[in-house]
């Protein structure tokens, strides 16, 4: 069966994370992705972190282009000017000034889709200024709401939310535009910044401050952060995670753990745990703390309510979870997790990422 993407040429200027996240993911529905590299050694993360590179570059075609040199800029262009997307990660206005910009690729084929991503968008205050992942996040307000409950601000995320949600989000406007051309016969600028997108993220709660009247920091912060029954709690030999949130959830909690002191029906409505974060999360850790990870997880399910145990990315790769989902395939790299949704006609996970050619020498 033919891949969802197979015969779909994307030109990639991207390096780093996001953009090559994004279009690891075309790659891996069928797309055929040329990416583009600053020589002499090609992208960055090649020599910092080869772990990464080939996480996000497998089955691509790579070549080394200096953007700079007229002969190589109009072979770039060529190539762009020939595929149905365009990829680049630059600040804004640098591919406009290297001549590879959405109106010169456009005038030579209209029907192409050309994504920009980049930390703040082509327009606005903030265009010019420098960021990563950390900076997207604070300015967006999502670092506000993370830390501890009554505590300041904390970044505790352990993996790049705003790189990574910036790449999904990517993804699915220029699947979108390539749906959209197929009805009009013609093909569009897509303007994605990353801290926009974590903007669009926060709608979940900001729907509940505005409905709520919750305008302060704190406010907002106990919202998000004060869930009673409802995190992560250490257990004898790790932690697990408990998600007794409903009713039904909350009594049979109480119930399991003995936690009579809660039993009333004056804390069935949420706002009256939620009044008693604390004390609740409090009561629930000292139950569990003497249990081992597998007994309180098997305890806790058996009863119905949601629980999990803190697994390490290795274990979790060697989970029978990951194994019955085919979440850990081998690479070069290491173990993987291939495109979670397996849409018809898509391949095997491409094990290695492509070498890294030179224009000079027959490149495309």
């Amino acid at each position: 069966m033919t891949a969802p993407l197979s015969g779909v040429r994307v030109a990639d200027f991207t390096e780093l994370l996001p953009g090559p996240f994004l279009t690891q993911s075309l790659a891996e529905m069928g797309a055929e992705v040329i990416k583009l590299e600053r020589p002499p050694r090609g992208d960055l993360v090649r020599t910092v972190s080869p772990g990464l590179f080939g996480a996000v570059n497998r089955g691509k075609r790579s070549r080394l282009v200096d953007l700079k040199d007229p002969v190589q800029r109009d072979a770039a262009l060529d190539l762009a000017a020939g595929a149905d997307v365009v990829i680049e990660g630059y600040r804004p206005g640098v591919m406009d000034r290297l001549g590879l910009g959405y109106a010169a690729v456009r005038a030579r084929n209209p029907r192409v889709v050309y994504l920009s991503l980049t930390g703040y968008g082509q327009t606005g205050p903030l265009r010019d200024v420098p960021g990563h992942d950390l900076n997207y996040l604070a300015t967006a307000g999502m670092t506000s709401l993370c830390g501890a409950p009554g505590g300041p601000p904390r970044h505790g995320i352990g993996a790049p939310v705003a790189d990574l949600g910036g790449a999904v989000y990517g993804l699915s406007a220029v699947l979108a535009a390539l749906f959209q051309r197929e009805r009009t016969g013609a093909g569009q600028y897509l303007d994605l910044s990353m801290t926009d997108c974590v903007a669009h993220m926060l709608n979940a709660r900001k729907g509940v401050f505005e409905a709520s009247g919750i305008v302060d920091l704190e406010g907002q912060r106990a919202v998000a952060l004060s869930r009673p029954a409802y995190g992560v709690f250490d257990v004898a030999d790790g932690a697990v995670t408990v998600a007794a949130l409903e009713l039904h959830f909350w009594r049979a909690l109480v119930a399991l753990l003995g936690l009579d002191d809660w039993a009333g029906e004056e804390f069935h409505p949420t706002p009256a745990r939620v009044a008693r974060c604390a004390e609740i999360n409090a009561a629930i850790a000292a139950r569990l703390a003497p249990m081992t990870r597998e007994a309180a997880v098997a305890k806790l399910l058996a009863a119905d309510i949601p629980a999990a145990p803190v697994l390490s990315v290795a274990e979790a790769d060697a989970s029978a979870h990951f194994a019955a989902r085919g979440l850990a395939a081998p690479t070069e790299a290491g173990r993987l997790t291939p495109f979670p949704v397996r849409l018809a006609g898509m391949a095997p996970m491409q094990a290695v990422p492509a070498p890294l050619d030179d224009f000079r020498e027959g490149g495309e």
